[in-house]
């Protein structure tokens, strides 16, 4: 695999190595050695697959606070999609900063999303699917979110947003939640 940081320290792009021959190819796309020696969280507790039926579909911005602080590793094995995270930690020098990549079947590509990032991503393609290695368990009372259209981080995304959940679609604004955190 090929870690490549992005501008929001933490948060990885993983490359995988193909091996190829007349059979086809072959790629690790997870190693708990490797991602430890990358100073990443080698732990993984679940697996996750979404599918989404339509382009333009939107979900996120969704994290979880401590003690079930989950970091991810995300990657589209049908279609495409638009992967977007966001600094939540406040004493990061990239507190607030997003980054977007497309992951995608062709690409093949992963972000690895560290703890305390908000996390979301919409559907390019129809019937795109997603599958998520998570490093922590699915905790409802630790589950938040923030509006995916919000002001304060300026995503763009690619598509306009065809569908969206009620829940996603109701999550607070940034500066209402996080009055006086470092900014």
């Amino acid at each position: 695999m090929i870690f490549t940081e992005t501008k929001l320290p933490g948060a990885f792009i993983i490359d995988l190595e193909m091996r190829e021959d007349e059979r086809g190819s072959f790629a690790r796309t997870w190693c708990q050695r490797e991602f430890a020696d990358h100073g990443l969280k080698a732990d993984l507790v679940q697996c996750n697959l979404s599918f989404n039926y339509h382009a333009g579909t939107l979900r996120g911005m969704h994290y979880q606070l401590a003690p079930a602080a989950e970091t991810k590793l995300v990657r589209c094995t049908q279609g495409a999609i638009y992967d977007t995270i966001i600094d939540l930690r406040p004493d990061s020098p990239t507190y607030t900063q997003h980054f977007g990549i497309e992951l995608s079947a062709k690409n093949r590509r992963a972000l690895y999303v560290p703890e305390l990032f908000a996390h979301g991503y919409q559907a390019l393609t129809d019937e795109a699917e997603v599958t998520y290695q998570v490093g922590e368990f699915y905790t409802p009372g630790a589950e938040r979110g923030l509006r995916y259209d919000d002001p304060a981080f300026g995503i763009t995304w690619p598509l306009p947003v065809s569908l969206l959940s009620v829940k996603d679609a109701n999550w607070p604004r940034f500066t209402s939640i996080f009055q006086g955190v470092r900014a």
